[in-house]
C-alpha cells in the first residue's frame, strides 16, 4: 500500500518536472518571440538570461553576458539603481530614457520597462527588464523639436512682424485721424463754402459756411444726387450751372439770393489718375459786386454824358470836311480831319466803356440763338480783307473737313469777340507777316485759333493780358492807339458762352490765342425731362 503510493508520488513528480520543462521550453520560446529586448535579473543585479532581440541589440551572446552585473550595459549607474529602487517599491516602472552601452561600446538611447518577479510563495526572486531602442524615435523627435523651433522661431519672428506691422498702421491711422481731424477743422472753418461730390455725383461734404449760404442744413443734403438737389429750391441756380455731370467751372458768378453773390469753381479730386469726386468752392462776393456796380455806374453815367457832346462835335467837324458850312482852305481840312479822327477814337473808347459797363452789370448777351460758326467768322474775315491786302498779310482760314454743330450764341457779340481776336493778330503782324485761323470741332467743344507771326507778348506782361486797359509795351511803341479793352471783352463775352481762351506767345516769334465753346443743350431742357 505504502509502495503504491511512493510510486503515484514519483509519477506525480515526474509529470510535474516534465510539465515545468514545457513551461521553460514554452517561456524561452515566448521570450524569443517577443519584439523587445528582455532580460532576467537576481535580486543582486546580476544578469541571469537574456532573449534573441536582446543578443542582437547589445551584440552580446548569453555566455559573454549572463552573470555580469546589470550596470555594466548601462551608462548612468546610479539612475538604473534607483530605477530597480523604485520597482521594489510600486512592483514595476515603464519607460524610462536610460543610455545602453552596446558590446562594441557604442551607446544608444532605449526605453526601460522594469517589473519585479516573484515565487509561487510572492518571494522576491530578481527583476524583468525590457528595452526599446528609441534612436530614431529619438532622432525624428529631434528633427521634429528642431523643426518646431524654427517654425516657432518663424512664427515668432511673424508675430512680432505683425506686431511692427499693426503698431505701423496703428500709427498711419492716428496720423491719419489728426491729418482727417486738421482737414475737417479747416473745412469747417473756412470762410469759402465747401461741397464735395463722390466719384457717382452724390453730395457727400457740406461744410457750415454752404449751409449758411444756402440756408440749408447737411443732413437734409448728405447722399442726395446732382438730380435730388433740383428739388430743393436754394439749390436750383447752382445746379442748373453744374449740369448733370457737374462741368468743369472756373471763377463762375452764382447769384443765390438778392443780397448774396458767390464765385463758385470746381476742382476735380483726383488720386492716381482716378477721380474720386469734385470739390466745389463757393466765395462770398456781394461786397466786391456791390463796389464792382457802383464803379459800374459812375463809369457808365460818365460815358454816357460824355458821348452826346462827342456826337455833336462829331457832326459839326463832318459839316465841315464835307463843305456844308462853307469852303475851307486844304490846311484847315488837314486840321479839322486830324481833329475828326481823333473825336472817332473817342467815341470808340467810350462805346468800349459802354461795353464793359455792360458785361459788369451781366445785361451783354441779348439774344442767343442756334447758328453756325462758320458763317460768324467768314463775316468778320470778310470785314478785315482790306486791311489784310494793305499789310500784304498772308491769311488763311483752315477748318476741318466735318460738319459743324450750331450753337448757341449771341452772334452780334461773338463777332465783337472773334474780330477783337483777329485785328489784333493783323495790327501786330509785320508787313508780309502770316496770319491762320483755325478751326475744329472734338468731342463736344468747337475749338478754334488764330496764329500770326507777330511781336508778340512779353513774359513779364502776360499775365495781364486780359486785364481791363492793359496793353503791352511793345504793342503801344507799335501801335500808339488802342484802349486796351479789346481781349477784356473778347475774355468776357467768350466765357459768357461757357467758352474758355487762353493763349501762348513766344516775343518776336508771335502768338496763337486758343478758345473753345461748348456743343451741349441747356440744361434746363434736360431738367425737364424729370
Amino acid at each position: 500500500m505504502a509502495d503504491e503510493k511512493l510510486n503515484l508520488i514519483k509519477e506525480e513528480l515526474n509529470r510535474a518536472k516534465e510539465d515545468l520543462g514545457d513551461l521553460e521550453m514554452y517561456i524561452k520560446e515566448f521570450s524569443s518571440f517577443l519584439p523587445l529586448a528582455v532580460c532576467t535579473v537576481n535580486p543582486i543585479e546580476i544578469i541571469i538570461n537574456i532573449n534573441q532581440v536582446f543578443q542582437a541589440l547589445t551584440g552580446y551572446d548569453s555566455l559573454e553576458i549572463n552573470g555580469e552585473h546589470l550596470a555594466k550595459i548601462f551608462l548612468e549607474k546610479e539612475k538604473i539603481k534607483n530605477l530597480l529602487n523604485l520597482t521594489r517599491k510600486r512592483g514595476k516602472v515603464r519607460t524610462k530614457e536610460l543610455v545602453l552601452i552596446l558590446k562594441d561600446r557604442k551607446e544608444i538611447p532605449v526605453n526601460v520597462s522594469v517589473s519585479i518577479r516573484k515565487d509561487r510563495d510572492g518571494n522576491f526572486i530578481g527583476y524583468f527588464l525590457a528595452l526599446f531602442d528609441i534612436t530614431e524615435i529619438k532622432k525624428f523627435r529631434e528633427e521634429l523639436e528642431g523643426k518646431v523651433k524654427i517654425r516657432t522661431k518663424e512664427l515668432e519672428d511673424s508675430r512680432k512682424a505683425l506686431i511692427n506691422m499693426l503698431e505701423d498702421v496703428e500709427e498711419a491711422r492716428e496720423k491719419t485721424e489728426e491729418e482727417k481731424n486738421k482737414t475737417l477743422a479747416v473745412i469747417t472753418n473756412l470762410a469759402d463754402g465747401l461741397l464735395v461730390f463722390d466719384a457717382t455725383n452724390n453730395l457727400s461734404i457740406v461744410n457750415p459756411q454752404a449751409e449758411e449760404f444756402f440756408k440749408v442744413k447737411s443732413k437734409d443734403l448728405i447722399d442726395k444726387s446732382i438730380l435730388e438737389l433740383t428739388k430743393i429750391p436754394e439749390f436750383s441756380p447752382l445746379v442748373r450751372i453744374l449740369g448733370k455731370e457737374i462741368k468743369e467751372i472756373y471763377r463762375r458768378e452764382l447769384t443765390v439770393r438778392k443780397d448774396l453773390t458767390l464765385e463758385m469753381s470746381t476742382v476735380s479730386l483726383i488720386r492716381e489718375k482716378e477721380k474720386l469726386g469734385t470739390l466745389i468752392i463757393l466765395h462770398n462776393i456781394t461786397r466786391e459786386k456791390l463796389v464792382e456796380k457802383m464803379k459800374t455806374e459812375f463809369v457808365s453815367l460818365s460815358a454816357h454824358q460824355l458821348r452826346t457832346p462827342l456826337s455833336s462835335i462829331k457832326w459839326a467837324l463832318k459839316m465841315l470836311l464835307d463843305g456844308d458850312i462853307g469852303k475851307i482852305t486844304e490846311e484847315q481840312r488837314d486840321f479839322i480831319k486830324k481833329t475828326y479822327q481823333s473825336n472817332e477814337r473817342m467815341i470808340a473808347l467810350i462805346n468800349d466803356l459802354l461795353d464793359v459797363t455792360r458785361i459788369e452789370e451781366g445785361k451783354y448777351l441779348y439774344n442767343p440763338v442756334f447758328t453756325q460758326i462758320e458763317n460768324i467768322i467768314q463775316s468778320v474775315i470778310n470785314y478785315y480783307q482790306r486791311e489784310i491786302k494793305r499789310k500784304k498779310i498772308k491769311f488763311e482760314f483752315k477748318k476741318a473737313q466735318k460738319k459743324f454743330p450750331k450753337l448757341k450764341i449771341d452772334v452780334e457779340k461773338m463777332k465783337v469777340a472773334i474780330g477783337n481776336l483777329l485785328d489784333n493778330a493783323i495790327r501786330y503782324t509785320q508787313v508780309g507777316g502770316t496770319v491762320t485761323f483755325f478751326l475744329d470741332c472734338v468731342k463736344n467743344k468747337v475749338e478754334f485759333s488764330i496764329h500770326d507771326t507777330g511781336i508778340g507778348i512779353s513774359i513779364d506782361q502776360q499775365e495781364r493780358i486780359f486785364t481791363k486797359f492793359f496793353r503791352g509795351a511793345n504793342a503801344v511803341q507799335m501801335e500808339t492807339e488802342g484802349t486796351g479793352l479789346g481781349l477784356y471783352i473778347a475774355k468776357n463775352i467768350i466765357e459768357a458762352h461757357n467758352g474758355k481762351i487762353w493763349f501762348k506767345s513766344n516775343p518776336k516769334k508771335g502768338t496763337t490765342f486758343y478758345f473753345n465753346l461748348p456743343v451741349e443743350k441747356e440744361f434746363e431742357e434736360f431738367l425737364k425731362k424729370f
